[in-house]
């Protein structure tokens, strides 16, 4: 009786032991290596190279096995039935396949895949040796064989912890060499609790060792075969996925052309001529793109070039680059194509967004001065003159304000199709921005080709804009300049179109104006009004007057109405007619505005406690937030009562922002200060405005005053308020009152009080005689009132 492990060292082919060792070796690093690679594959794919790293991990561990008991040497032969030996291979297969199946994360996983992985090599070990061919009884110590396979599960556990935890080349070798020992223990020591009765009833393995020597070949060749190309085809697959994969990436196709034909391309490349990859191999690249260079498509260039696809949409634009690469140990041009269809047509829109106006599709003002520019040169050149219109709409504003801006651009785009459809063939029409439009004519520049065009603008706006059906129709006020006689650059024409647009819009609004020289003057003049009007209340030329306001029923005087004046040192004293549209297009009115709030307020605190003083607030004054705020400051300030200040307001202050404006009304009114509307009946929803805010008084307009005597319907409307007044029971005051007669008439309407030149003139300072009949007062007004 002997064991096997006595014949390990003494009888053992040592050629034979080292193959076997090899096998394990190579089979483990193949193992875990493409353990590697089943990880980073998905799909499919991680199923297939789960089999495959399967099949090496139970070869080897199998191989090994039998080859080491192949190099025994000893007095009894030993030989292996095939059937038991394929079946062995079979368990050890599909056992690693087994462990990689399961699922889930942490040590669980670990532990499960050692105790399969454990117990497969245990199994195979054993249904092995029972297809040993020998000439004697085969026994076990079991308790060596447990202890084998507790101590092969830990080095197994050890491998797979190994292999979660380390990163790079570490991942594979330490794996390796721990399942290596795993395998190595249970094997030897397995055999070393084996022991082998001798017994000659039995029979053994051929006597000429061919089955022996055959085995040896078959599995050491079949073997060592499979992990190699297992190995080889797993660095392969990583080295080709991983290119095509990096190829896929780019968003450039690619094309690898040789001796005038595509061995290769990627995905890109193909989805770029919409077709398939494999429908590629072989072609001539030429019949597949068309360079913008007329070159080859394959030859190389230093720089990348526009080319057209020959297949697919063939409107399309690419950029072709190539280049000279090795590719498979030879010379070969990679073509590389990029898709700019979608650049170019971003590009083409930024520049049309760049040049055009992006509501109305005309020129915008950058590329109306490019064309300005290049007519001009064309005309020194030439000698050759043209005309430039110069075109505002008249109410858009209101449109603006009243029905919103989405309706303000249907109108815009309205007009712009009117000017489209009225200009010549080669004629320039642009929008510079908001309502303001240039026309630049293609025909010379005498005056009757322009005023033709003004004309039929001006007719085609009668005919499709009418405000009396559409309250969004606008009108338009044309100013023309030629050139070179109004103007010899870009600047002094537009600036001359400029001037004479502004004479139509004074002259009456919808009407054309020719530029002459006298414009130039009349600007001068208010550009240096202007000037002298930022000054004047610096230099105290700014004074305020004041116009009695007188109680219907007791005859005395109850107030005043401060009025501005300028006292110019060169034109002399000026309407507010004259300064106050100036002060208000510029800015000024804001200053000019509190001033004269303050300066009124100042000189009532020292009249009696029973006079008021009234004054008069501009619409651009409502466009601050702190109107209220300010009104506020100034009471404190002049210590006047808020009970006795009149601010007169204009229907016009309701039309912009209508909401804030009226916010500010209300908080001015909660300071007890009374609220006034002036010109009453000369604006826009009189009745709307009277129920939207509570005013204190109605101020009915000069204008309906100076035509009652000659005009009924003007009777019929003063009426008409004082009714209305007085049954919403608001005291309505009449100013403009210059005559007796008109006095009695509104007088004998009700009229609470009245104001004008009958009863006073403005005068700087009111009479010290408050309130008597002979400050003034007309006797047979007087006689009349008592």
């Amino acid at each position: 009786m002997f064991t096997i492990m006595e014949c390990i060292t003494d009888q053992h082919e040592r050629s034979s032991v080292l193959l076997a060792a090899s096998t394990a070796l190579v089979g483990m690093f193949a193992f875990f290596h493409l353990l590697v690679r089943v990880e980073e594959s998905s799909g499919r794919r991680r199923t297939g190279w789960t089999a495959v790293a399967a099949a090496a991990g139970g070869l080897s561990v199998w191989a090994t096995h039998f080859l080491a008991m192949l190099a025994y040497r000893g007095l009894l032969p030993i030989g292996f039935d095939f059937p038991f030996t394929a079946l062995s291979a079979v368990i050890a297969v599909v056992g690693f396949r087994l462990a990689l199946g399961v699922s889930g994360d942490g040590g669980g996983r670990i532990v499960l895949r050692a105790a399969i992985v454990t117990t497969t090599v245990g199994v195979m070990h054993f249904v092995g040796m029972a297809g040993m061919k020998v000439a004697a009884r085969i026994d076990y110590t079991i308790g060596s064989i447990v202890a084998a396979a507790v101590v092969a599960f830990l080095l197994f556990l050890l491998a797979f912890g190994l292999f979660t935890r380390l990163e790079g080349a570490r991942r594979i070798v330490a794996p390796a060499f721990g399942a290596i020992l795993g395998i190595c223990t249970l094997h030897f020591v397995a055999m070393q609790a084996t022991i082998l009765t001798p017994d000659p009833s039995l029979s053994g393995p051929d006597a000429e060792g061919l089955e022996r020597l055959w085995l040896t070949g078959a599995i050491s060749g079949a073997t060592l075969l499979v992990l190699v190309s297992v190995a080889v085809a797993a660095l392969i697959d990583r080295y080709v996925v991983d290119l095509s994969g990096f190829a896929n990436a780019t968003l450039d196709g690619l094309a690898f052309v040789r001796g005038g034909r595509i061995v290769e391309v990627n995905a890109r490349f193909a989805a770029l001529l919409d077709t398939r990859e494999a429908a590629l191999a072989g072609q001539d690249p030429n019949t597949l793109l068309k360079p913008s260079d007329a070159l080859p498509v394959d030859m190389p260039r230093t720089c990348p070039v526009e080319a057209a696809p020959r297949l697919g949409d063939q409107s399309r634009v690419f950029e072709l680059a190539v280049h000279t690469v090795e590719y498979r140990g030879k010379p070969t041009e990679v073509i590389a194509v990029r898709d700019l269809s979608e650049n170019r047509a971003a590009l083409k829109r930024v520049e049309y967004l760049a040049r055009y106006d992006m509501l109305t599709g005309l020129v915008n003002r950058a590329l109306f001065h490019e064309h300005l520019d290049l007519q001009i040169g064309n005309g020194l050149r030439n000698g050759r003159s043209f005309a430039l219109l110069a075109l505002d709409l008249d109410r858009f504003k209101a449109v603006n304000d009243l029905f919103g801006h989405a309706e303000g651009d249907r109108v815009l785009k309205d007009v712009a199709g009117i000017l489209r459809e009225c200009a010549r063939p080669g004629d320039t029409v642009a929008r510079l921005g908001g309502d303001e439009f240039m026309i630049i004519l293609n025909d010379p520049g005498d005056l009757e080709p322009a005023g033709h065009l003004a004309t039929d603008i001006l007719a085609a706006f009668r005919e499709r804009m009418d405000c009396t059906v559409d309250p969004t129709a606008v009108g338009v006020s044309i100013g023309i300049a030629v050139f070179p006689k109004d103007g010899a650059d870009a600047d002094m024409l537009m600036r001359a179109a400029d001037l004479a647009l502004y004479r139509a819009k004074v002259r009456g609004r919808g009407i054309m104006a020719f530029y002459d020289q006298a414009m130039d003057q009349e600007v001068r003049e208010r550009r240096q009004m202007e000037a002298d009007l930022r000054q004047a209340i610096e230099r105290c030329e700014i004074q305020l007057v004041y116009q009695p306001m007188r109680s219907v029923a007791g005859g005395e005087v109850c107030g005043y109405e401060a009025l501005v004046r300028w006292q110019h040192p060169v034109h002399g004293q000026l309407s507010p007619k004259v300064f106050l549209p100036i002060a208000e297009d510029t800015g000024i009115i804001i200053a000019l505005g509190e001033w004269v709030l303050r300066e009124a307020c100042r000189t009532a605190s020292r009249w009696p406690v029973e006079t008021r003083v009234a004054v008069n607030i501009s619409p651009v004054q409502f466009r601050l937030a702190n109107l209220a705020f300010v009104v506020s400051r100034i009471l404190d300030e002049t210590g006047l009562s808020p009970e006795r200040l009149e601010l007169e307001i204009t229907e016009s202050a309701l039309i912009k922002d209508r909401p804030a404006t009226l916010e500010t009304l209300r908080q001015i009114k909660a300071l007890g200060v009374a609220i006034v509307m002036d010109d009453f009946g000369t604006g826009y929803s009189s009745l709307s405005n009277l129920q939207s805010f509570p005013f204190d008084k109605i101020k009915i307009d000069r204008s309906f005053i100076a035509a009652m005597g000659e005009d009924e319907n003007a009777r019929s409307i003063m009426r008409a308020v004082i009714g209305l007044g007085r049954s919403l029971a608001l005291p309505v005051t009449a100013e403009g009152i210059e005559t007796p007669e008109q006095y009695n008439m509104v007088a004998d309407e009700g009229c609470a009080q009245v104001q004008g030149y009958l009863f006073g003139k403005p005068n700087p300072a009111p009479c010290e005689d408050f309130g008597t009949a002979d400050s003034g007062y007309p006797r047979d007004v007087a006689q009349n009132t008592a």
